[in-house]
């Protein structure tokens, strides 16, 4: 068995800083690499391990990624320490809740194919998402060598924000999948995102030399189906850690303003020089979106993504906002009932 040390796993100053500096001796710091429903397995310096959650956590408040502190011999999760980074997204449906996709993670890899899979709306939805969790975005193009031309991709992919890198790779391929190694040294994690059926087992498989089960995107659409079911944290061949995600049918993002205008920069930027600081860049005087629009610099459709986006996230975030506000008092009011029934009986 490999053992592995603190640093191997990702650890760093951020987290050390957390417990002091040394870490006491009746503790030990652990990475949450699967999350099941009452209990988490890990790996530590210890080798690897399984650890019941208490009472006061939930499988829900835990993310692959994690770092963990667990009492020696206990087999229990002791607390849970902040993360550096963390992805998320809201809740499926009508739920005004979070749902943790990782943590400390340092790159996410966006794949998508060179093919109909190709998106610009779903591949800025992963760059905000990236950049408002502080995570760096790499776009990984899959499927290169059935294209006619997959630099033409990589520019169109780069084009969406002025943070985005993009690489193009057949992900079957070894020396291919090299292209990779810069973002996965040792002790850096990334997380693989994108749809089902573009190639996400398939990096995962040739970056670490697990067996986990493939299904190609069907050619008479470009769309996958789900093989992935649940995320997980492996290990690579160059020392990085690699988390892979269930494909994502939507990506419904909230409080991510910040990382829609690192992404629309251009944009931001363009609305600056309109001539009403309210302007909807329809069809108002002085409209410097609009302006750009007509003579051809900019895509009108890109403007569409961008407001679009933004009413989501605003939508999303008040949202989020009133039902925290609401569970507050519901959980006053509940406290002061239960406070006068027992003022009642003495």
């Amino acid at each position: 068995m490999t053992v592995l040390s603190l640093a191997d796993l990702g650890w760093s100053a951020f987290f050390r800083s957390q417990i002091g500096q040394q870490v006491p001796d009746t503790m030990l710091p652990a990475r949450v690499c699967d999350v099941h429903r009452d209990r988490v397995s890990v790996k530590s310096e210890s080798g690897d391990l399984s650890l019941i959650l208490p009472p006061d956590i939930s499988a829900g408040d835990l993310a692959v990624g994690d770092w963990v502190l667990t009492e020696i011999g206990s087999g229990l999760v002791h607390s849970v320490l902040e993360r550096r980074t963390v992805l998320r997204r809201r809740g499926a449906g009508s739920s005004v809740t979070h749902q943790l996709i990782a943590a400390n993670v340092d790159t996410l890899m966006i794949v998508t194919s060179c093919n109909d899979d190709f998106n610009p709306a779903r591949l800025e939805r992963y760059l905000a998402l990236a950049s408002s969790s502080e995570t760096l975005p790499l776009i990984v193009l899959t499927k290169a060598d059935l294209a006619e031309d997959p630099g033409d991709y990589q520019k169109q992919a780069e084009r969406l924000s002025p943070l985005a890198t993009a690489i193009s790779i057949d992900a079957r391929d070894p020396e291919s999948l090299e292209l990779l190694s810069p973002w996965l040294k040792r002790g850096q994690t990334a997380a693989l995102v994108g749809s089902s059926g573009v190639g996400k087992s398939t990096i995962l498989n040739g970056l670490t030399g697990l067996d986990v089960a493939t299904r190609g995107i069907r050619e008479d659409d470009a769309k996958g189906r789900h093989t992935t079911t649940a995320r997980s944290l492996r290990q690579t061949f160059s020392g990085g850690w690699l988390v892979d995600t269930p494909g994502m049918r939507s990506l419904s993002l909230s409080e991510s303003t910040d990382g829609i205008s690192k992404v629309f920069a251009d944009l931001e930027e363009l609305a600056a020089g309109c001539r009403f600081s309210d302007c909807a860049h329809e069809s108002e005087p002085g409209c410097a979106i609009r302006a750009a629009i007509d003579i051809g610099e900019l895509d009108s459709d890109r403007l569409h993504r961008w407001q679009k986006l933004l009413r989501e996230d605003r939508f999303n975030t008040e949202t989020i906002a009133e039902a925290r506000v609401r569970q507050r008092g519901q959980t006053r009011f509940i406290k002061a009932t239960i406070k006068g029934k027992r003022r009642m009986k003495d």
